[in-house]
């Protein structure tokens, strides 16, 4: 009998979001097609950061060493006054972080998509087809029917589950009439990225100069490049300072001229907005469809790439048995984190975005007073744990994050490969896992556990006696 189902997960949307989440289906044995709109990647940069958490899980995806490749690290993120006092100090990009690669990674987006997409051909054939536009979709009981707009005329495909991944402007969730949490930021700024030729005339580290004037931002990019962030001021518009002699006057003041050289310029509304639900019956949304954060915290990317392993994971135990049910820990779990991520960032943008120079004045004194006493909110940025969702709540550490050690050469995950793990503490000398033993021993030292079961998309499903734990997530799966 032939198949009902063109695939198993129709994915609308190529971006780094969607290609991650098709990889991460595919290498679990998903069909997936991926529908995008665009005829080619976009070609210019857009997000700049990856932190150790979205790099493990592009690892996961099998290009994180392409990805490493393009990277570039600032070791400091500093909140500066218009005086050049730190105000906020963020330290230890170079340093390994819990998911096993340096917790700050500078990219350029477009070579980032093009490994994905390779690695996607790879794996997964001709899944991807661009120049695919969703143009509506009927969601039944058994499965979404999907009308696609191609370059050969609408075609319509069978698919059991619908995942938007397309944009903040997302047709799918206009479609199911989704609506947005809007979390009251709102702010216009000129992203201005160039590329590099003398890199000894650029700022070290990463900066957000808090000048009641100008708010401005400066960031190392992958790839050789370098970007400027200018917030508008009242009154000005997108056109008037998006001209090349508007451009000219900003770079001026960092006598940059003749180390870098133009490459692209815009002008962006950075919003902090949440969509109300993240799944309607067989129709999920995921990255900027499902949530759009300020850039200041760096966690755009890596917050569509969570997504992706959350959810990948998920759909594959669905699509195996599992009960639909449990797609619904998916915003459960995902959504508190979001807040956090998104907070952060507002805390952030706060901070920069004062253009009132008495109140500047007087953030300024609150800051380098509550810094000298040491109850500055800077250091490293750490977001919670799961405390609700597909875990084993009570037992310890359950929903935390699980650490990948490195020891001669290898990482835990590329050891002990894709699936969950149920590891146990008086097996951690067996031969695979020998050269992390010392390093999982503190770990279960600090959880006191037997064992822990690990969850494909390596937080903690819950810690214990093996065998209960082995019971619980087959019962969860059942």
């Amino acid at each position: 009998m032939p198949d009902r189902f063109d695939c198993d997960v129709l994915i609308a949307g190529g971006g780094p979001t969607g290609v991650t989440l098709a990889l991460l289906l595919a290498k679990a044995g998903v069909k997936v097609i991926v529908a995008e709109k665009e005829a080619d990647i976009y070609p210019l940069p857009r997000a700049a950061h990856l932190d150790h958490e979205a790099m493990r899980i592009l690892q996961a995806a099998g290009v994180a060493d392409a990805v490493a490749a393009t990277c570039r690290r600032a070791d400091r993120y500093d909140f500066l006054t218009a005086s050049g006092e730190v105000l906020l100090r963020f330290e230890g990009a170079e340093r390994i972080g819990p998911g096993g690669w340096p917790g700050g990674n500078m990219i350029h987006q477009p070579s980032v998509e093009a490994a994905l997409r390779e690695e996607l051909k790879q794996t997964a054939g001709d899944v991807l087809h661009t120049r695919w536009e969703l143009v509506g979709f009927d969601d039944s009981a058994e499965a979404v029917t999907a009308r696609i707009a191609t370059p050969h005329g609408e075609r319509q495909l069978r698919a059991r589950f619908l995942v938007g991944a397309d944009g903040a402007r997302s047709p799918v969730r206009e479609a199911c009439g989704i609506v947005f949490d809007d979390l009251g930021f709102e702010e216009p700024w000129l992203v201005i990225d160039t590329i590099v030729l003398d890199q000894s005339r650029l700022p070290e580290a990463n900066l957000q100069i808090c000048d009641p004037a100008r708010p401005t931002t400066c960031i190392l990019m992958g790839e050789g490049r370098y970007r400027w962030e200018f917030m508008l001021m009242p009154g000005e518009t997108a056109e008037a300072i998006s001209s090349r002699e508007s451009i000219e006057r900003l770079l001026d003041s960092w006598n940059v001229k003749g180390a870098v050289t133009l490459e692209r310029h815009a002008v962006y509304t950075f919003k902090a907005r949440i969509a109300a639900e993240w799944r309607k019956g067989r129709v999920l949304l995921a990255g900027d469809a499902a949530h759009q954060t300020p850039p200041f915290a760096g966690q755009g990317m890596c917050s569509g790439l969570r997504d992706a392993a959350n959810l990948a994971w998920k759909l594959a135990a669905v699509l195996n048995g599992a009960p639909a049910s449990l797609l619904d820990s998916y915003q459960t779990e995902r959504g508190p984190n979001l807040r956090a991520t998104i907070d952060m960032a507002i805390m952030m943008g706060r901070t920069v975005c004062i253009t009132d120079a008495d109140a500047a004045a007087a953030r300024d004194a609150q800051m380098l007073a509550a810094r000298s006493a040491g109850r500055s909110p800077d250091g490293n940025m750490a977001f919670p744990p799961i405390s609700a969702g597909a875990i084993l709540a009570g037992t310890p550490l359950a929903g935390s994050y699980f650490p990948q050690p490195r020891a001669a050469g290898k990482r835990l995950d590329d050891v002990l490969g894709p699936g969950h793990w149920l590891l146990r503490r008086d097996e951690l000398e067996q031969a695979d896992l020998a050269p992390f033993a010392s390093q999982l021993k503190h770990w279960f030292d600090a959880a006191n556990a037997e064992a822990v079961l690990v969850r494909p998309d390596r937080h903690v499903f819950g810690t214990g006696d093996p065998a209960m734990l082995a019971e619980e997530w087959a019962a969860l799966l059942a």
